[in-house]
């Protein structure tokens, strides 16, 4: 005892010193290491999951959160963010120019049509995680789940039709037919997922028949731009030949009307003239003959007016026309002369 008790009083004092620091660093390490996982932060994008020793306990939104250090655990899910899944190609790096590749994922585009024949589909399947807690422990692995149930649906719809259809015109009804039956199959299986959309990149036919498959495509298209242009001159000439038709049929029904009336006033005319001659024939003809030579005899030019006779005119007449060719005869001397 006396030699412990000597030891204990021999001791430097920068020894002590030396060790009541290191318990002080080593407890402020303690405390650090404590707060560091005891307090955590979750993105705006994004909801932590907190899990104490394997066991769901809530979820937390974004921000600062705390959690029993070394006991819980958090799982951070993008539930605001959109992922996607590519089919047939992975992108190499995003960007202006982004970069694919296409090799080792043969296997996934490859598939068989309704009609027996083979097409390489590239596509993308575009979903955001909606319920949390069914995508980490509903499924064990729910990214790899999504990318089968993807690929059989694909192959399900691609193998219910023709290769000209998912080639050309079913192309945008097979991606629709597709998100559908991912999205059931998805909710079947409780991913906590939804399909917002599927994307059909690219669709090509095996590289040996992809010059005819082209040319197929060539001669289509020309179909529809021929249709098109043949649609456009139908409705560029046919409205205006059923307006010009239009038009004289009106001017005609115009002019038979204007016939119509007139024909009927000639009508109405007469037989309130005969209406008349039958009251006092002798008068109504006597007023019919001057009425007309009211109107004819303006348009004889010169006229001479005698009596039923004539005898007594006949001088005066004679001497007329000869003063008339006196008078000619003079007007051309003039000229001639002229």
């Amino acid at each position: 005892m006396a030699q412990e008790q000597d030891f204990e009083f021999n001791v430097p004092p920068q020894f002590k010193k030396v060790t009541k620091n290191i318990r002080l660093i080593i407890g402020g390490l303690i405390v650090l290491l404590v707060g560091w996982s005891s307090f955590f932060t979750v993105d705006p994008e994004e909801v932590g999951v907190v899990v104490r020793l394997g066991k769901f306990v809530e979820n937390v939104e974004p921000g600062l959160n705390y959690k029993l250090p070394f006991i819980d655990q958090v799982e951070k899910v993008p539930v605001e963010r959109q992922l996607k899944q590519e089919f047939g190609y992975r992108t190499v790096s995003a960007g202006v120019e982004s970069q694919y590749q296409k090799a080792g994922y043969e296997n996934e585009s490859l598939m068989l049509t309704g009609d027996l024949n083979l097409a390489d589909v590239e596509w993308v399947v575009q979903y955001r995680i909606n319920d949390p807690y069914s995508y980490l422990f509903k499924v064990r692995n729910a990214e790899s789940t999504l990318s089968d149930i993807s690929e059989a649906a694909m192959r399900q719809i691609v193998g219910d039709r023709t290769v000209n259809e998912v080639l050309t015109v079913g192309r945008a009804e097979v991606a629709i037919e597709v998100q559908n039956l991912i999205q059931s199959l998805v909710t079947e299986y409780e991913l906590g997922i939804t399909i917002e959309q599927v994307v059909l990149q690219d669709i090509n036919p095996p590289n040996p028949v992809k010059p005819s498959f082209n040319a197929v495509n060539e001669a289509q298209q020309e179909r529809e731009t021929l249709i098109n242009q043949a649609k456009a001159d139908y409705n560029r000439v046919i409205p205006r030949a059923r307006g010009q038709a239009e038009e004289t049929i009106q001017r005609a029904e115009g002019y038979a009307s204007e016939r119509i009336n007139n024909a009927e006033g000639e009508v109405s005319r007469f037989n309130d003239l005969y209406a008349e001659y039958i009251k006092a024939p002798q008068v109504t003809k006597q007023r019919i003959f001057l009425e007309t030579m009211e109107e004819v005899i303006p348009k004889m030019g010169k006229k001479i007016i005698t009596d039923e006779s004539g005898n007594n005119v006949l001088p005066l007449l004679q001497m007329q026309l000869e003063g008339l060719q006196q008078t000619n005869n003079s007007n051309q001397n003039n000229n001639g002369g002229n």
